[in-house]
Formats: structure tokens, C-alpha cells, sequence
């Protein structure tokens, strides 16, 4: 499911279960934040195989959740653990979105520090459209991320956008060619501070418990680096 490569200091995840869409099963989403956690690195880029990003969950999966609340309730608990565990990783995780992004998918993007797309790119939220909606954290990180005006355009439409909107309303950063290259490009900056930039970035605190997570943060950094800033001054 969850195929795993380094490249230029990038650990690259590939969901890979083209003939589904890359869809998540819970044994899928278990072993995607498993990999994500486990990375040694400073940087995750998370892709898709063959011409999907990710379909959401998969269907079968969803169709045993709905024989009785307790499945049901297990499933949606399941889903927004694995976006949590994705989010509070200590990597930095790019969400490099080239085909389909739809309903999880969009909430796996959403999970992530960075959402970059490629010119090829489409998503949506498309449960309204038969009776559901994205329940893995996605209705308050959509809002958290393009504001409620456009979330709710998005969510109560479930109609589908190419990569220009998507960026042109913020759900996603850039659109490139290949997402690897942004992913590199995050690689090459010193680790501690990508790290602390990522945590700082999800920090779902008040105002004044973010401000004092970058105190410490800051002061964290600069003490690390106290001998290289010595040095530079001294030239």
C-alpha cells in the first residue's frame, strides 16, 4: 500500500493502489502515519500512484462502516487519528497532488504542512452529493486553510476545481510540474528549524500559547546555533 523512497534528503511516500484511486483503507491509513512517524528525515512528500493523488476512503471500507454506529463511529475515530498523527509529526509533510484529490484525499492534503499541485490536478469534497461529508478533520481544516467562504462553497457544492483555484483561494501553495522539486527544495534548509516551523504551523493553541510554543522554539534555535552566529559575526 505505502511504498517508501529517498531522494535529495526527501522521504517519499507513494500510496499505492492505482487500480483503486489510491484509495484508504484503515489498514492504509494506519501504515501511511506509521511511515510518516517514522521518517528520519526533516521532509515527507506524500504522492500518489498512476493518475490519482487519492480517491479518499475506500469505498468497501466505507460501505462496513455504515452496517452499525459502532463500526461507524470506529471508522471516523480511525480516520481523524491518522490525520492527527500526520499532522503532529515531526517531519515536515508536503502533500504533492498530481490527478484526482477527492473527499479523504482532500483531507490527507489538508493534514499535511504544504499542499503543491501539479497542472493536472482536480479536487473536491464531493460526500454532500450522496448524503455524507469529510469527517477526518476536514470540515474544520478546510476552513482553517481557504476560510469559511470558500470551505462552504466547496463542501456544500461537492463540485470539483483544477490546481489554478485550488491555489488561487489557498488550498494548495503552488502549482508545479513536479512536487519533488519543492519537497528538495524544504530538504536543503536547516532541519531544526523546518521542524520547528511545521510544529508552530499546526499548533491549534490560543493566540498567547502559540506565541509562547515560539518563544521557546526561537529560543531553542538560537542557542543550537550559538557557535555558527559567533562565528559569522566575527568575519
Amino acid at each position: 500500500m505505502i511504498h517508501t523512497r529517498d531522494d535529495d534528503g526527501v522521504r517519499i511516500l507513494t500510496l499505492s493502489r492505482p487500480d483503486a484511486r489510491n484509495a484508504l483503507t484503515l489498514d492504509g491509513l494506519d501504515s501511511l502515519a506509521t511511515a510518516v512517524e517514522g521518517t528520519p528525515g526533516s521532509v515527507v512528500l506524500v504522492r500518489g500512484a498512476g493518475e490519482a493523488f487519492c480517491a479518499g476512503a475506500d469505498l468497501p471500507t466505507v460501505a462496513e462502516a455504515a452496517t452499525d454506529e459502532r463500526r461507524a463511529r470506529a471508522f471516523v475515530e480511525r480516520g481523524q487519528e491518522t490525520m492527527r498523527r500526520i499532522e503532529q509529526a515531526d517531519s515536515v509533510v508536503v502533500a504533492g497532488i498530481d490527478g484526482a484529490a477527492r473527499g479523504g484525499g482532500v483531507e490527507l492534503a489538508l493534514a499535511c504542512e504544504m499542499r503543491v499541485a501539479t497542472p493536472d490536478a482536480t479536487l473536491a469534497e464531493p460526500g454532500v452529493t450522496f448524503g455524507l461529508f469529510g469527517a477526518w478533520g476536514g470540515t474544520a481544516r478546510l476552513a482553517d486553510a481557504v476560510g469559511t467562504t470558500h470551505a462552504n462553497d466547496l463542501s456544500l457544492s461537492g463540485r470539483v476545481i483544477d490546481a489554478e483555484e485550488a491555489r488561487s483561494i489557498g488550498l494548495v501553495s503552488r502549482v508545479v510540474s513536479d512536487p519533488r522539486t519543492v519537497a528538495a527544495q524544504l530538504a536543503a534548509n536547516e532541519s531544526g528549524a523546518l521542524r520547528a516551523l511545521g510544529r508552530l504551523g499546526t499548533h491549534r493553541g490560543s493566540r498567547a500559547e502559540r506565541e509562547r510554543a515560539e518563544r521557546e522554539a526561537f529560543v531553542t534555535q538560537l542557542t543550537a546555533h550559538a557557535d555558527a552566529l559567533a562565528e559569522h559575526r566575527n568575519r
